[in-house]
């Protein structure tokens, strides 16, 4: 019996602290996302300006 307590306590600890840690991890998941986006679209932006001086430059 001395079980059953201890298995109803980590469940619920678990309950809680699994819904806190996916909370930050959805933040810190978003976050991840949203500077990867940032960065690609910047690398995007700069590839094609260095692709319009190229074609500039031929013309």
């Amino acid at each position: 019996m001395s079980k059953e307590p201890v298995n109803k306590s980590a469940k619920a600890a678990g309950t809680q602290e699994g819904a806190k840690p996916a909370q930050k991890t959805g933040k810190t998941r978003d976050d991840r996302l949203k500077s990867a986006l940032k960065a690609n679209m910047a690398k995007r932006k700069s590839q094609a300006r260095a692709r319009s001086v190229v074609n500039d430059q031929e013309n």
